[in-house]
């Protein structure tokens, strides 16, 4: 297979971008992929960070303006990582140029943010998904598969967290995720919410109600000088939902994001439960994933070990363990295999109306913690 070249522009020149210029530099791992991509320009407004990448030799456009990579007609495709109040603007004019691109979470400052959003891409020819690594985890592809397949019989709990421990420090200084200003009124969940409603949303369980129990901990962090400035975004929340069925009742669904999680690192999980069998699955123990069903009478929790089983094929062999970077090749392998027309069967990355219908249960949970009772998501 001769693989289609893809030139990449990326706007923002934080850490994923720079992560997406190491993942084509291991893009031979992947075999017999249709896509051939490399990073050939970037744009940041921060002379410092689009130096970073002067040592990536296929770079070649160096801009402080994202509005030189969304007019240049000689990118095929652009990785849109920037702030969440910048979403809106840059997204839209990303779509009205006719512009494939891959957008970071959560697809706009806010609900309404995100539904012209979405309405500007569906006028328009533009191939868009949104960034969530952490299902293309073999383990995690397991679990989806299983829940999936039918074998946990009638559902009775699901759950999906990510945990990590960012802000444990009171003495971090602030930076923009940490303000309603640029991060949005969902705060942690805009940062982290998306990576925990994938699976779920992609396994068609949609919330009829949400109950948000959320916490801003740490009210002020210091700033450029020293001095203690507001910190006025949610730093953990836990989302209590209710998910309908296709019979006369409804089982529950937790979410769970938090920011500060003592005793975590950075920790993804999805849990399901149901009558006949169940899954669960944690980076945090990446090597095994563990698949619950009832023999001879007895419940049995058994480990399965998914080695190195990635939605598209690589050269690293099978009992190899996998890795974050791992995660976010295959994540980009989806993201080019689907708009090349290319990925079958294989587990895609999110689209803008799983993103939207994340929004939507993201802002039913500010209502509900303001409300004090649960809150159906608005259409």
């Amino acid at each position: 297979m001769t693989a289609e070249p893809v030139r990449i522009g990326v706007v923002g020149a934080g850490l994923m971008g720079k992560e997406l210029a190491g993942v084509c530099g291991r893009w031979s791992q992947l075999v017999d992929h249709p896509s051939a991509p490399q990073v050939v320009a970037v744009a940041d407004p921060n002379r410092s960070a689009r130096d970073w990448f002067r040592q990536v030799p296929t770079v070649e456009t160096f801009a402080d303006d994202w509005r030189a990579l969304v007019d240049d007609d000689s990118l095929d495709v652009l990785y849109l990582a920037v702030p969440h109040n910048l979403h809106e603007e840059l997204y839209i004019a990303a779509a009205d140029a006719g512009r494939d691109f891959l957008a970071e979470k959560p697809f706009g400052i806010d609900l309404h943010a995100a539904e012209r959003i979405v309405a500007a891409i569906d006028a328009s020819p533009s191939f868009v998904r949104v960034s969530s690594e952490f299902p293309f985890y073999p383990g995690a592809l397991k679990a989806y598969a299983y829940a999936r397949s039918g074998a946990l019989g009638e559902v009775l709990d699901v759950r999906s967290a990510f945990q990590h421990s960012s802000d444990i420090d009171r003495g971090k200084a602030i930076n923009w995720k940490r303000r309603v200003e640029t991060c949005g009124e969902i705060g942690v969940m805009g940062d982290l919410g998306l990576h925990v409603a994938h699976i779920p949303l992609r396994l068609g369980f949609r919330p009829e109600s949400v109950y948000g129990l959320l916490d801003n901990v740490v009210t002020e962090r210091p700033g450029p000088d020293g001095s203690m400035v507001a910190c006025d975004t949610w730093d953990n929340a836990l989302l209590a939902c209710r998910v309908p069925t296709d019979r006369d009742r409804s089982f529950t669904m937790l979410w769970e994001t938090r920011r500060i999680a003592p005793g975590q690192m950075n920790s993804w999980s999805f849990e399901a439960l149901g009558m006949d069998g169940g899954v669960r699955f944690s980076t945090r123990n990446p090597a095994v994933v563990q698949r619950f069903s009832i023999k001879d009478g007895e419940q049995v929790w058994e480990d399965v070990q998914p080695g190195h089983a990635s939605a598209w094929p690589s050269i690293t062999g099978g009992i190899f363990e996998f890795g974050f970077g791992d995660a976010l090749l295959q994540m980009w392998a989806s993201y080019l295999a689907e708009r090349a027309g290319s990925l079958g069967d294989r587990f895609g990355t999110v689209t803008p109306g799983e993103a939207l219908d994340a929004h939507r249960v993201f802002a039913a949970a500010v209502r509900s913690q303001e409300s004090g009772r649960a809150e159906m998501p608005r259409a």
